[in-house]
């Protein structure tokens, strides 16, 4: 598009919104003119849509998605409601019609069952995942089948709804056309096919059921206490006793359920958790009735142009709160939201058993993001190593992602036998073949920060002079003095900028803290986090590495003897004349024709003068 064509679409466009009037209502966006054929790109809503869609065009916009959404804008038409209700009703309605482009993408493509009771004559209760509200009522959907399944074993436990499918007619009764089934013999079943139950109290239990679906079970229980005093006071005790039956059992069930207290009589609850990247949000829906939960879920939504947690919770409670049919008066919320629904108003409970259910409804949430995230990395392994990498990055305010981190330690005993190990980590795996191993070669005795000096001296040095690629990240086995020598190598003999943490032991030895930044400080992490477990991993590896390196250099002293010492003589042949003579002091007693025989005439040469030139020594 040439410079002449986008300033003549803008001028279009800001002729549109000179002449939209200041009411609430929707708007919609065209990549084309519409009678062109212009397909509909995004959908919003407004307070005032005058000043709503000319912010668009008459200022700056910081979001660079919005800057592209606006440079494919062509035409644009609104809608005028009376209410901002009405506005919020047909923006869902329309996304959901049109599905735009830019607009929020719910990511939940399932259907969820729901329970029905039925028209019959004598009503039956199942669950069902086909609507028609010609056969019944319905409640619901159940995201969470397992409560769902509890509910329905409630209501068959306490209210015996008949199972069988076949049609039962009042005449079919009268005439005796149905026989008892094994429902009706076991006791799950009163028998109203056959005429053991009448159509006057299966209706009534069906209408108590009801109740219960809707989260009435105080007032149904407080109904049922009365009905059993009214049956006692009539001596008809056993019927009394049935009916205590069910109230215990009701009472049973809400002591499960109930989360507050039961003043809370019909709530809806609303938050919003975000990915690390931002890119999509996860909003839970919690609805409570009588202080318990009768629906919860949570919701992916995909963001498209950068919207704020304010924006995509105000397009997803409309939506969900049709979803489930809630008509809840209170919803609550987070956080502040200026909008008004005609039925309903949004509360931000700050204490008490309110804001217990918003904290709630966050730990639902995250829970979700993490069950999600866990999913993910299960498919895709390198996910979660950058993840944690992020989060290290994030954790030290490093300029670039750790993807190779090096770590050192030494290991001596009084200054004898001194060695170091290196071991190296790409990508949060460790990278066996760049490990190395060091012998300490100007250290005299147990001085631990000079043998590190040393160490990371030979490293680094010899990294720069072959070009290799310096580690992004170095972490020391010890607290701030290792740091500190190791930053004096790095920054003040060798000029390098490497980041440097070290990882710090209580008094039990167990490591407890990451250290970063001159002074040291502690970087805030939690110990039974997985980035605090990984750099665990990296020091216990390290501190494993220089050990058994220390172990394999006493073991060689250890086994060390004169035959070691010839020039010329290996540890087969050392091996050999041991095994044939049993000891050094038989090896110097022998001939060289004697030690011929086992290592042949030129090596017996070369011990038998070597000991020979110790006894003229000597």
């Amino acid at each position: 598009m040439t410079r002449e064509e986008n300033e003549k679409r803008l001028a279009y466009l800001k002729n549109i919104v000179l002449n939209m009037p200041e009411k609430p209502g929707s708007y919609q966006y065209y990549d084309d003119l519409r009678e062109n054929g212009g397909t509909i790109i995004y959908v919003g809503k407004a307070k005032n849509l005058k000043r709503r869609v000319s912010s668009y065009f008459h200022k700056e916009v910081d979001r660079y998605k919005t800057k592209v959404l606006v440079s494919k804008i062509r035409d644009i038409s609104y809608t005028v409601v009376n209410t901002e209700e009405d506005a919020l009703l047909l923006e869902n309605a329309l996304i959901k019609k049109y599905n735009p482009r830019y607009n929020v993408l719910l990511k939940d493509g399932k259907t969820y069952p729901s329970i029905i009771v039925t028209n019959e004559w004598y009503p039956r209760i199942f669950k069902t995942r086909h609507i028609n509200k010609k056969l019944g009522t319905y409640f619901g959907p159940y995201p969470h089948i397992a409560s769902m399944y509890s509910l329905l074993d409630i209501i068959k436990k306490v209210f015996k709804p008949r199972t069988c499918r076949q049609p039962i007619t009042e005449e079919g009764v009268k005439l005796g056309k149905y026989k008892p089934c094994l429902e009706y013999h076991i006791h799950n079943c009163d028998g109203c096919c056959i005429g053991k139950q009448s159509r006057e109290e299966y209706l009534e239990n069906i209408r108590q059921a009801k109740e219960v679906l809707k989260g009435n079970t105080r007032e149904l229980s407080e109904a049922l206490y009365q009905m059993m005093m009214k049956k006692a006071q009539e001596l008809k005790f056993e019927e009394a006793e049935k009916i205590k039956q069910r109230i215990q059992l009701l009472q049973d069930f809400v002591a499960k359920s109930e989360v507050v207290s039961h003043t809370i009589t019909d709530v809806d609850v609303f938050t919003i958790t975000d990915d690390d990247n931002k890119r999509n949000a996860y909003i839970n829906y919690i609805h409570v009735k009588n202080g318990t939960i009768n629906q919860s879920f949570t919701y992916e939504y995909k963001r498209k142009l950068e919207e704020s947690d304010q924006e995509l919770l105000l397009q997803a409670i409309p939506e969900i709160r049709e979803r489930f049919g809630s008509t809840a008066k209170e919803i609550l919320v987070p956080f502040e939201i200026k909008w008004k629904l005609k039925d309903a108003s949004f509360f931000v409970p700050q204490r008490g058993d309110k804001h217990h259910l918003l904290e709630l409804s966050e730990m639902n949430g995250k829970q979700y993001r993490f069950d999600r995230l866990k999913q993910a990395e299960k498919l895709n392994p390198e996910q979660k190593q950058t993840r944690l990498m992020k989060e290290l990055q994030t954790k030290l305010h490093l300029e670039k992602l750790p993807y190779q981190i090096e770590c050192f330690d030494n290991s001596n005993i009084s200054g004898t036998d001194a060695v170091a190990g290196c071991i190296v980590y790409k990508g949060m795996k460790p990278s066996r073949k760049d490990y190395r191993k060091y012998n300490i070669k100007t250290v005299v005795g147990p001085d631990d920060y000079a043998s590190m000096q040393e160490v990371v001296r030979r490293r680094y040095g010899r990294m720069i002079e072959e070009g290799a690629t310096l580690p992004d990240l170095i972490i020391t086995d010890g607290g701030k003095g290792q740091m500190d020598v190791v930053r004096e190598v790095v920054e003040d003999e060798l000029h390098l900028n490497i980041p440097i943490a070290g990882l710090a032991k209580d008094d039990r030895h167990r490591t407890n803290e990451l250290l970063f930044g001159f002074p040291p400080q502690v970087v805030g992490l939690k110990t039974d986090s997985e980035l605090f477990h990984i750099l665990t991993q990296i020091q216990d590896e390290v501190h494993r590495y220089a050990i058994t390196f220390h172990r394999d250099k006493r073991s060689k002293h250890a086994l060390h003897s004169e035959l070691d010492d010839i020039k010329g003589i290996g540890s087969k042949t050392a091996e050999a004349l041991l095994k044939a003579f049993k000891s050094v002091k038989n090896i110097k007693g022998a001939t060289c024709e004697q030690l011929a025989t086992t290592i042949g005439p030129a090596k017996a040469k070369i011990v038998f003068e070597h000991f020979e030139n110790q006894r003229e020594q000597s």
